[in-house]
């Protein structure tokens, strides 16, 4: 086999085509499987480049301490708003292209969304001794409590306004909430240190969550749903039809989102908040590279859902499309990670340099989880879809628990590596099965 018949430079080949041929360019631009798999990456880079700068605006004006119980809160809402989506983000997705009554349909998602992660957040909150004493603090302020449930509850809306853009194929929407909300929050922590310390954090996202969310539902929405308006509504009968791929989707996603949130309270509570600090940042660092197949990945299960028939086609340049984009990008975070977490401090480097370089490596195998995953989605194999992300869930939580005490947040890295090539070597085996 010649060199240039091997996959990758056959990729770079063809991209190469694309990039000198302005014909070629604006077709891929304006193919709305790229475009919009463009503009959720470029929606995650600029929250990711903006979140940088703000952990570094907070590395500096807050103790290592707060960062990490700060993060941990911000990791528990994420989570809470996760479990309460209850799969209505994906059916979403699936089913408002050919709903009768779209209006409806969104309303009653949100409403439903809204109520469940009210009462999720009550619970977290009335067992946090049990379910994490680190965070127990939150109880003891009344303010810090009611602003806990209500930013969760607006970490949900947030969640399936964004999807409801996915479903109707304008991303670029979810791009520009996501400037509001990362221009916003920026100057904030600032404002809140003096007075807040670790609640100066939290609200700070909260606070440019609120104000991205409301001009989203009622600037945006009404561009991509005419005569869309914000209305308490709970037709149960919309939901009642897509209920049954609703639950099997609301595993797959609760399993495939949840390890980010889970294991800064994980590590907060077996390694102490300073070490949940430099865990936090590399992983955040290390989600833009995860955030180019997870794009890629909603986009095409928005094309399968809308055409089904070219479903072969699109997986061909999804692939593609994403090791294009992925592989350089983990050989430039690999060779200038080191300066990249000095910004934060010279501890973060020295203690977190590792993980990230092992975190880089690991986007490469769970590229082919994302791409499998939009596969089963748009073709219903949700039970296989379960298990794939269950496994990793139970390997990484299970391998970390175990290794962490001996090997520090290290051990995290070679879990989540681990496990994802698993998954790769079986989906490999299956040949990425249509």
């Amino acid at each position: 086999m010649r060199l240039s018949d091997f996959p990758p430079f056959k990729v770079i080949a063809e991209a190469l085509d694309v990039i000198t041929s302005r014909e070629k360019l604006e077709r891929v631009t304006t193919t709305p499987l790229y475009s919009n798999a463009f503009y959720l990456m470029l929606n995650t880079g600029v929250m990711a480049l903006f979140g940088f700068f703000f952990w570094i605006v907070v590395a500096r004006f807050y103790t290592e301490a707060e960062v990490g119980l700060g993060s941990a809160v911000i990791s528990a809402m994420s989570l809470l708003s996760i479990i309460s989506l209850v799969g209505l983000n994906i059916s979403l997705v699936r089913f408002l292209p050919h709903a009768d009554k779209p209006r409806e349909l969104i309303n009653s998602c949100y409403t439903l969304g809204g109520l469940i992660s009210l009462v999720v957040a009550g619970i977290f909150l009335a067992g946090l001794g049990f379910w994490s004493p680190a965070l127990a603090f939150v109880n003891q302020n009344a303010i810090f409590a009611s602003a806990f449930i209500v930013f969760t509850i607006l970490w949900t809306l947030s969640g399936l306004v964004n999807y409801t853009f996915v479903a109707r194929r304008r991303a670029a929407l979810a791009l520009y909430k996501g400037i509001i909300f990362s221009v916003l929050k920026l100057a904030l922590p600032v404002l809140f240190v003096l007075f807040f310390h670790t609640f100066g954090i939290v609200a700070s996202w909260g606070v440019a969550m609120a104000v991205a969310l409301g001009v989203s539902i009622f600037m945006f929405l009404p561009r991509v749903q005419h005569s869309y308006k914000p209305v308490p509504t709970l037709k149960l009968n919309l939901l009642k039809d897509m209920w049954r791929y609703s639950g099997g989707n609301y595993l797959a996603n609760l399993f495939s989102t949840c390890l980010p949130f889970i294991l800064p309270l994980m590590v907060v509570n077996v390694l102490g908040a300073q070490q949940n600090a430099y865990f936090y940042i590399a992983w955040m660092i290390s989600s833009l590279l995860f955030a180019i197949p997870f794009a890629v990945s909603q986009s095409l299960f928005a094309e399968g859902s809308h055409f089904e028939d070219k479903l072969k086609e699109n997986v061909t340049k999804s692939l593609k499309f994403t090791y294009l984009l992925l592989v350089p990008a983990v050989i430039v975070l690999i060779l200038v990670g080191k300066w990249v977490l000095l910004a934060f401090g010279q501890s973060y480097s020295a203690s977190a340099l590792h993980l990230l370089w092992v975190l880089s490596v690991s986007s490469l195998p769970l590229a082919l989880t994302h791409i499998y995953s939009g596969i089963l989605r748009v073709t219903g194999r949700i039970k296989e879809l379960v298990a794939i992300w269950g496994f990793i869930v139970l390997a990484v939580l299970l391998a970390s628990y175990l290794i962490m005490p001996v090997t520090g947040i290290i051990g995290i890295g070679y879990a989540w590596l681990g496990a994802q090539t698993i998954v790769a070597v079986y989906i490999l085996a299956r040949r990425l099965s249509v």
